[in-house]
């Protein structure tokens, strides 16, 4: 990007005023400057650091491409499942796949953020750290004036509170995905998402990962799938420490220990390097938002109302800054009703009932709706069913029966409030039950949709036929 494109603030304005300025320029504040343009703003876009923000730099994309990547060596040795197949792959150069990985990032950026700043006359970018003040926003020590203000600054790898871990040279979910080298052995602090898509990609690479965690693992999951996950686990050889509270962590001759409690006993885990994934810290800092009146949680994150405004008058929020669903596609979502209820009076409502979630492990983990314990915790009164894989077709002809479905509705309506799958391919799948969800469709009308055969989409099928029939006694295709 030239000094030019960095700097190009001085388009997009009327009488030197903007309708609307954005802080961040990532995923969110892209949709949110996009998102103004189209209803013909005058838009203020103001980045700080590698444009594109989290996910197409040290997110989604370079995740899953590495995801993918070692995916294909534990392919290759399941080719056995299928009577006289027989198949073997492995690492050459993990530096070449790390630089494979950085050119997707590198031109992915290009294309869907840097080159479509020319397709919005609207929207003027300008780089610099920014700063919320009286009428506007500085940036490089002037003031970019405008009406309406949407803070989009993305978060951070958390750094949890143990005993030593300053002293500790720390991997993250930034940096573990840019090592050239792997190492030995590796201590993963957390059992998040985050944490567990990348203790099994590094695991399948080769390394001996231990994950350690305070509840379980994937603890925001259905408790079934949890389990299910953990044990696939295992079989892959990765070690797991659940139930622990951190005493300390030091320095080592042979890298890192990692002291924990469990049931009153302690236990010291050791290994060449560590990797903390236990959340993320929304970026506030130096925003201004104290002076602002802008409100703060616990956490750090703005608060935000479900029409996206800040506690301050003209100010929005959008993104992994205000903690909530910490998706891309919710940044993009929620950034861009704040961008409309700024310039069009606060209309719409931010709605995540039918939010999908996926965790890139294998089997994956696809959910959207309620889980059985927190539809109960809402007064629901609801029943469900768990659907082993050993009963889905595709599965079976795939000879791979990792995962099952399982499904929550409400007892008097049958209306579908939650649906969970754990299944290789599991989140191409996830989108159907969002649809139920989203236009309140019942268990009912799930078992009698026509699915396609030998799908793994199928299985929501079968797993609202089994609420009341025995699926094990059905015959193929059974209506």
């Amino acid at each position: 990007m030239t000094d030019r494109d960095r700097d190009c603030c001085a388009t997009g304005m009327k009488n030197g005023h903007h309708d609307l300025a954005v802080v961040g320029a990532g995923s969110a504040g892209f949709s949110a400057a996009i998102a103004a343009a189209e209803l013909g703003a005058q838009v203020a876009l103001i980045g700080h650091g590698a444009i594109g923000g989290t996910c197409v730099n040290i997110g989604c994309v370079p995740s899953k491409t590495l995801i993918r990547a070692v995916e294909t060596l534990h392919r290759a040795a399941g080719a056995a499942r299928f009577a006289g197949m027989e198949g073997r792959a492995w690492i050459r150069d993990w530096r070449a796949v790390i630089a494979q990985k950085d050119a997707l990032v590198a031109g992915l950026r290009q294309a869907k953020y840097a080159d479509l700043l020319p397709a919005y006359s609207g929207v003027g970018y300008i780089e610099g750290p920014a700063r919320l003040v009286q009428g506007g926003v500085a940036v490089n020590g002037r003031t970019i004036r405008a009406n309406r203000i949407v803070v989009a600054t993305g978060a951070r790898p958390a750094i949890p509170d143990i005993p030593g871990i300053g002293d500790v040279p720390c991997l993250t979910s930034t940096t573990a995905l840019d090592l050239e080298e792997l190492p030995g052995s590796l201590l993963v602090i957390g059992g998040g998402y985050i944490g567990a898509e990348i203790a099994q990609m590094l695991a399948r690479a080769g390394v001996q990962v231990t994950i350690v965690c305070r509840s379980r693992l994937l603890p925001a999951a259905e408790p079934d799938i949890g389990e299910a996950l953990t044990g696939y686990f295992r079989d892959e050889g990765i070690r797991l420490e659940s139930g622990v509270t951190y005493k300390d962590i030091a320095r080592t001759a042979r890298g890192v220990a990692l002291r924990v409690v469990r049931d009153g006993r302690e236990d010291r885990l050791e290994a060449e390097q560590v990797l903390v994934a236990t959340g993320r810290r929304p970026n506030t800092e130096g925003l201004g938002l104290d002076d602002s009146g802008i409100r703060l949680d616990a956490r750090g994150a703005i608060v935000v109302d479900d029409r996206m405004r800040t506690s301050k008058p003209g100010i929005y929020a959008a993104g992994d800054v205000t903690g909530r669903d910490q998706f891309v596609y919710m940044a993009a979502y929620g950034a861009k009703l704040a961008a409309e209820n700024a310039l069009n009076g606060d209309a719409r409502r931010y709605d995540a009932t039918a939010m999908p979630s996926v965790v890139f492990t294998d089997p994956q983990v696809a959910s959207v709706g309620l889980t059985e314990t927190a539809a109960r915790a809402q007064g629901l009164r609801v029943r469900s069913s768990v659907l082993p894989l050993e009963y889905v077709p595709r599965a079976l002809a795939a000879r791979d029966t990792r995962g099952l479905i399982k499904l929550v509705a409400e007892t008097e309506t049958g209306r579908l409030v939650g649906a969970h799958i754990l299944a290789p391919e599991g989140a191409d799948s996830i989108q159907t039950a969002v649809l139920a969800i989203k236009y309140g469709l019942t268990v009912n009308d799930l078992a009698a949709t026509i699915f396609p055969y030998l799908t793994t989409v199928e299985g929501l099928k079968l797993a609202a036929q089994s609420f009341d029939r025995d699926v094990a006694r059905l015959s193929c295709c059974t209506g």
